[in-house]
């Protein structure tokens, strides 16, 4: 009981020293403290953190209290679930696979295209957005990075000129998982957790590119110390395993196949490539060449001067001549259908995409219908505990190992931070766990282009694996960036503040991935094709005026007595300047006016229903023994009232 002090009247000023006595010995009352039912409210809402994990309760009847047939059937029961999670996961992965040949098929040409430009390419910073453009047309930074490898094997682009490319295939393949994020929206504290465990990542790649490209472009650094490693080593050829491609390549292979040989041609400026299909007709060919005899226009287009003679007007050399025979038919549902690349594409992209939202959601309420009670627990602890003092710090090393070791069985960064993301935003991993989970898929999908490359042909072996080892090298340095020391995390706190933010204004989920995936990185590419001048010219204010802005937002915060009275706060500027507010309520009118447009056609509907019902009764009009006709006008303006207030309800911001 706390001791509280109760308020007492004002004395008077004629009163008796005996009543002050007696006045001043009740004034120590030993009470409950007092409180109002609205302050409660106010207190548990300060108090509650967004961010901790929420308890996943056991609403079913305890195991202690149920018999034998209970037990028996909920084991069961049990074991359905998880075969069945195991299942949906199985196809969320396959669905994820289809979306990135899908894109493919959309963009691979394109992408082909944007490759071939080598004159762009020389550029840095337009190299780094040409991969992160790329990645996101194929959705597969394997792909994007294996397209890089041919260029570099054929001597059409450089390692040095290469290195900004897998840089942003890095950024690209992090949109997946953002957008699987986007799909927890319903609920906004599970959309907070979930948005934040996904752009974490975001926010890991983008600020290391932004200290490590300088870098590189000034010293070379990754380029360098990758051609030391492949120097000192006697590196020879072998094969890449294949672990869970083994398993989805039965379900992926005979829903569509592709040709990776048609867009690495168009990459490389082979002209017949263009002319092909990305879709894989033949599964089995057999090539022949031949040393044949074939006319030439000159003596100087001859293989070599001892192969070659002239026959009058004719001059013939000895060359060799491939010939591709088709032996084995594919066996996809598409290797028959007259439809191009894009029609393909585009019917992939809805099907993958509805079957990966589908499979997203029954996953998300299977977990959370397994997750419960003892269960959750015993998961929250396995995952988010750390180890005791003074071993708390190996923790998240551990985790970095665990997600490159689950990445490198599912051979994919994006299916493994897909698959984790869900799980952050029900609240069984902590977005504090999520981050050295997903550092360590970064290394995972790294090591699996280094054993790729590793299967490379002798002459090409030394190129390929130096491009991933840069890959790798990246990750490495930017983790020693952004992880070792707490104060570093910095990613962890971006992503809770976008997290906040989106919970407040969802839409907002939306602009964040059209301006950071789509936009900025088209206009980067736009002002790269202008020039260096440019680029400059106009990059510099800008990027100048954003440090500036950050540099007074933390003074704000931290030390407003070192900043003018004016620059104290940035309510001198117009408030849709500084505040999603105004913004808010722009959103919130147009979809209202959107949902009103339909629900006042709804309702148009209905009332010429009720007129068509009307006419009808005035045709053949009854009138009951009950009724009363000065009643009638009444009736209409109650429902005259009812409908305006419908309407009203409907178009409420």
């Amino acid at each position: 009981m706390d001791s509280l002090r109760l308020p007492q009247p004002a004395p008077p000023q004629n009163k008796s020293k005996e009543d002050e006595s007696h006045g001043n010995d009740s004034k120590d009352v030993n009470a409950s403290p007092a409180h109002s039912t609205v302050g409660l409210i106010e207190t548990e809402q300060e108090e509650t953190d967004p961010w901790d994990l929420p308890e996943l309760k056991d609403t079913g009847v305890p195991w202690s209290a149920l018999d034998t047939r209970g037990r028996v059937l909920r084991v069961l029961v049990s074991v359905g679930k998880f075969v069945l999670l195991l299942g949906f996961l199985y196809i969320f992965i396959c669905s994820l696979d289809i979306l990135s040949s899908a894109f493919q098929l959309v963009g691979g040409k394109t992408a082909g295209d944007i490759f071939q430009d080598n004159a762009v390419l020389s550029n840095p910073l337009a190299g780094l957005v040409i991969g992160v453009l790329v990645t996101l047309l194929v959705q597969s930074s394997s792909t994007s990075s294996s397209i890089v490898v041919s260029m570099v094997s054929s001597g059409l682009l450089t390692v040095q000129l290469a290195v900004p490319i897998i840089m942003g295939t890095n950024i690209g393949t992090s949109v997946t998982n953002t957008l699987v994020a986007m799909t927890q929206a319903g609920d906004r504290s599970t959309f907070r957790r979930a948005f934040a465990g996904a752009t974490v990542h975001d926010f890991f790649n983008w600020l290391s590119v932004l200290v490590l490209l300088p870098l590189e472009v000034a010293t070379g650094y990754l380029y360098e110390v990758t051609k030391l490693i492949i120097d000192s080593f006697q590196i020879e050829s072998g094969e890449a395993p294949d672990l869970l491609n083994v398993i989805t390549d039965v379900l992926t292979e005979s829903i569509i196949e592709l040709d990776q040989s048609v867009m690495n041609g168009i990459a490389t400026g082979d002209p017949e490539a263009r002319d092909k299909s990305l879709i894989k007709r033949w599964c089995k060919t057999f090539t022949n060449t031949t040393l044949m005899n074939v006319t030439v226009p000159g003596p100087e287009n001859c293989t070599s001067p001892s192969l070659c003679w002239v026959d009058g007007n004719y001059t013939f050399t000895l060359k060799n001549i491939s010939e591709t025979y088709n032996i084995t038919k594919c066996k996809h549902i598409f290797v028959d259908v007259n439809l191009p690349d894009l029609a393909v594409g585009l019917i992939l992209l809805a099907l993958s995409l509805l079957v990966l939202c589908s499979c997203l959601i029954l996953i998300v309420k299977l977990l959370n219908s397994m997750l419960k009670g003892q269960v959750a627990t015993v998961i929250k602890k396995i995952l988010n505990t750390d180890f005791p003092f003074p071993f708390g710090w190996v923790t998240g090393y551990i985790a970095i190992v665990v997600g490159a070791g689950m990445t490198f069985i599912v051979q994919s960064s994006s299916v493994f931070t897909s698959a984790i993301t869900p799980l952050v935003g029900i609240g069984v991993i902590s977005i504090e766990r999520a981050y050295p989970l997903s550092l360590g898929s970064n290394i995972g999908t790294t090591t699996t282009a280094i054993l790729a490359a590793m299967a490379s042909p002798g002459d090409t072996l030394a190129n390929a694996l130096q491009i991933a080892l840069v890959h790798f090298l990246f990750n490495i340095s930017g983790i020693l960036l952004w992880y070792p020391i707490p104060f570093t995390r910095i990613p962890i706190r971006l992503a809770k503040g976008l997290g906040d933010i989106t919970a407040s204004y969802r839409w907002f989920a939306a602009v964040y991935i059209i301006s950071c995936f789509f936009i900025l990185p088209l206009f980067v590419f736009s002002l790269s094709l202008a020039g260096w001048q440019v680029l400059v010219g106009v990059g510099v204010p800008i990027v100048t005026m954003l440090i500036l802005i950050i540099v007074i937002n933390i003074l704000q915060k931290r030390k407003p007595e070192c900043l003018p009275s004016a620059l104290r706060s940035w309510d001198f500027l117009p408030l849709c300047a500084h505040s999603l507010e105004p913004w808010d309520k722009v959103v919130g009118a147009c979809t209202t006016k959107c949902c009103c447009c339909c629900k006042c056609c709804q309702i148009a509907a209905d009332n010429q229903g009720h007129t068509e019902e009307e006419s009808v009764e005035k045709k053949f009009p009854h009138t009951a023994v009950y009724d009363n006709p000065a009643m009638s006008a009444e009736k209409e303006v109650e429902n005259e009232i009812k409908i305006e207030l419908k309407i009203l309800k409907m178009t409420r911001l």
